[in-house]
């Protein structure tokens, strides 16, 4: 298990709580002792928001729950889960001193309201930083069978970002990004959750990893038909918009480095549905003129060749990019407000960051070896260019053939004709 110090570094670097990051760190080895489980590892889909950070994208918010689609109802069983996870947690145990009392497991059996047997478990853990008072902290399960898979789900390495990571990669059965998007859509419209809205805008934002709307759409509509569901439309969310504006703060704080102005998010939606119902790509910013024997860096931070300290700072300004917030940056003695665009490296092999100053939207560059400090904050920009920051996300994955099946099948539906 890694020490204290080490989480309490990365939770300082980052802006967040210790715990949060404790957490994360837990769900990594949570996640490994699940896919070390040979029954499991063939019928347990990961999915969610925890998916989304830990499968797809090295910067994203902090999740705090594990979600799975399972292909097989039988492990919807007290008894079977619970002898599970005892194997799980003393696997756990032996690989880091991480602790999952089995007196602590819990395992909730319910019908779900499609009339099939779902579980929410909880599973309490004994980290690296001990509880003050109170009890220990929990990692939440949710577990159903009878979700629709519409395309066959994807193997993907999960990012555990921690000294003690695994020898071999923890690879997990997750869904596709085109099926996890969708989800977060559909998601939006049942139940319209601050963080539902900040996934499906931030995914949308990620233009590298955009999938094709006629695919999405097509996947989001078979999960809401499965749901006995519409798709949803920006019309129909308006009636959650006090209650999710309201609960932006309290939902959502704890799982970032710096909360955006909920405006900004909502304010997306319009354009989203847009693309997602004509198919129309809207105009995207030009970047930023490349320099002679320039290139633009897209790899991973921690795979960067900088100083540990520059990774911190950077993966700030990633964070801050994605989410179109400014960034007050410390460089050299004094702190500027900047809107980040680019990563690049010189062809003197300095890695710079491009930016404009938010006063007045005067080009900057800056060393990355040289930021003395970063910190993203709550004040917005729009775009004057093209940001090129986040780490290189999914590959845009041309249709399958169940992705053409599954679309002209939805066709006929449209039509009448039978499938």
């Amino acid at each position: 298990m890694i020490d204290r110090r080490e989480i309490l570094d990365i939770a300082g670097a980052l802006g967040l709580l210790p715990q949060i990051v404790e957490k994360d760190y837990v769900l990594g080895w949570v996640l490994a002792g699940i896919y070390q489980q040979t029954a499991l590892a063939k019928s347990w889909i990961f999915k969610g928001g925890t998916c989304l950070k830990k499968c797809y994208f090295e910067t994203y918010r902090f999740s705090e729950d594990l979600d799975f689609t399972l292909t097989d109802p039988s492990h919807i069983d007290r008894n079977v889960l619970a002898g599970v996870f005892r194997d799980i947690g003393e696997w756990i145990y032996e690989q880091t001193g991480i602790e999952l009392p089995e007196e602590l497991q819990e395992f909730e059996i319910f019908e779900n309201p499609r009339g099939s047997s779902s579980c929410q478990g909880k599973l309490s853990y004994r980290g690296p930083i001990a509880p003050r008072s109170g009890g220990l902290p929990r990692i939440k399960l949710d577990l159903t069978p009878d979700e629709l898979l519409v395309l066959p789900p994807a193997k993907r390495t999960i990012s555990h970002d921690y000294s003690d990571a695994p020898e071999e990669e923890i690879t997990v059965l997750c869904y596709t990004y085109e099926e996890a998007f969708a989800e977060k859509v559909r998601a939006l419209g049942d139940r319209a959750r601050p963080r539902d809205l900040y996934d499906v805008i931030n995914l949308y934002r990620n233009a590298d990893a955009r999938p094709r709307p006629a695919v999405l759409l097509d996947v989001l509509e078979q999960k809401c038909v499965h749901r006995g569901r519409s798709v949803p439309t920006l019309g129909g969310l308006e009636i959650h918009r006090g209650n999710l504006e309201g609960s932006w703060r309290a939902m959502l704080g704890h799982q970032l480095q710096a909360l955006p102005p909920v405006e900004s998010f909502w304010g997306a939606l319009t354009e989203f549905f847009d693309w997602l119902q004509t198919g129309v790509t809207p105009a995207a910013p030009t970047r930023y003129r490349m320099a002679a024997g320039e290139t633009v860096l897209r790899e991973r931070t921690l795979l960067l060749p900088v100083p540990a300290r520059s990774r911190s700072y950077l993966e700030v300004i990633r964070f801050a990019a994605a989410n179109h917030l400014c960034v007050d940056l410390e460089y050299q003695g004094s702190v500027r407000r900047i809107e980040p665009y680019s990563l690049r490296r010189t062809r003197d092999d300095n890695i710079v960051l491009h930016a404009t100053r938010a006063s007045d939207g005067e080009h900057r560059s800056y060393r990355i070896d040289r930021i003395q400090g970063a910190r993203a904050t709550g004040q917005s920009f729009v775009p004057r260019f093209a940001v090129e920051l986040s780490p290189q996300g999914p590959p845009v994955i041309p249709p399958t053939a169940t992705q053409v099946k599954s679309s002209s099948n939805t066709s006929r539906r449209k039509h009448g004709s039978p499938p």
